[in-house]
């Protein structure tokens, strides 16, 4: 069924929960920001250029699988339509892969959720990767 490993999925979640986590900065006159609680987000910032590195570097095949997955998640597809799903992922690729899946809004959410619903449970993946 999938090539793409639930540790490669699970990866991809935890780095866009960072991504989600972050705030805008505090640069203005009078804003106050504890650093130890709130995670800045910068232009240049780390976590989404090796987020979007890691995805741009996946194979075709595993990017298909990858944009399937979150349709699924989404409820675009359900889990038995994952056939055509992955069709549809290949078919409709005209962005960059990281573009796209970096630009919906609840990305790891979908991811989660989209493996759930095909039958893998990525817990103690994410948690060994913590």
């Amino acid at each position: 069924m999938m090539q793409i490993s639930p540790r490669r999925v699970a990866h991809i979640i935890i780095r866009a929960r960072e991504l989600d986590a972050k705030v805008g900065t505090w640069d203005r006159a009078g804003d106050t920001a504890d650093a130890e609680t709130i995670l800045e987000s910068r232009r240049g910032d780390a976590t989404e250029a090796e987020l979007r590195a890691f995805i741009k570097r996946l194979p075709e095949d595993e990017k298909a699988e990858l944009v399937a997955i979150m349709w699924i998640g989404r409820e675009t597809f359900d889990a038995e339509e994952w056939d055509e799903a992955l069709e549809t992922a290949r078919a409709e690729a005209t962005t960059p892969t990281e573009d796209y899946l970096l630009g919906v809004p609840l990305l790891p959410d979908y991811l989660e959720d989209g493996l759930e619903r095909l039958g893998v449970d990525v817990t103690d993946v994410e948690e060994d990767l913590l």
